[in-house]
């Protein structure tokens, strides 16, 4: 049965799910949510997913939120993306967490609040505050990066899709390639993958649809 992902274009977490599934080779269906329309908090879609979030995968009966869980899942199917033995394998998934406290949590809210909320809306103080953390988020991400092509092992893993996910968008949010070299060098090696997609072009939904 083809998986199915619940997902948005503008979520860097609904990408590195996407990007799992599309770099590990397998098919799977797009399934636009609606998310600044609220649909991921209507009753039809909390049903399916209590949590009300995106991404989320339909496989039959199974149904699974968060990225993390997703990409885990992506492993257990294909035996890519999940490194060489349980030493890669928890180093892998040391980096997931990493990135979803430290990382995707900083870049993912100061994207949103400078670009998605109305200019008379955004907190000033706040993205500040959000920016600084997001610094020196990248500034380990460039340090991991200066002697590694890529963070675990060898090859492209489930720790470079998770720790990427937010920073292939065009929307400002403190993050710029030119200034973090190793990262640039990084970004580009994984876009060199075979099936490699822009958020944009991997799923349903984009800023311009809203204009």
């Amino acid at each position: 049965m083809k998986p199915r992902l619940y997902c948005f274009g503008e979520s860097g977490n609904a990408y590195k799910a996407a990007l799992a599934l599309e770099l590990a080779g397998l098919e799977w269906e797009p399934v636009f949510v609606d998310f600044f329309n609220g649909e991921a908090r209507s009753p039809e879609y909390l049903a399916r997913n209590p949590m009300g979030e995106v991404p989320m995968l339909e496989v039959g009966a199974l149904r699974l939120s968060q990225s993390g869980a997703i990409q885990d899942w992506v492993i257990e199917q294909t035996g890519k993306l999940g490194g060489k033995g349980p030493g890669e394998r928890r180093e892998i998934w040391r980096w997931v967490l990493w990135d979803n406290h430290k990382m995707s949590g900083q870049a993912g809210t100061t994207r949103f609040l400078m670009n998605f909320l109305p200019e008379e809306k955004r907190p000033h103080e706040v993205i500040r505050f959000f920016r600084g953390r997001l610094r020196v988020a990248l500034n380990i991400l460039e340090n991991a990066l200066s002697d590694r092509r890529w963070l675990v092992g060898d090859n492209i893993s489930a720790a470079d899709i998770s720790c990427c996910g937010y920073l292939f968008y065009p929307e400002p949010f403190g993050f710029s390639r030119a200034e973090w070299p190793n990262i640039d060098a990084w970004l580009t090696r994984i876009s060199e993958q075979p099936g490699w997609k822009h958020p944009y072009d991997l799923m349903p939904g984009n800023p311009s649809d809203r204009a």
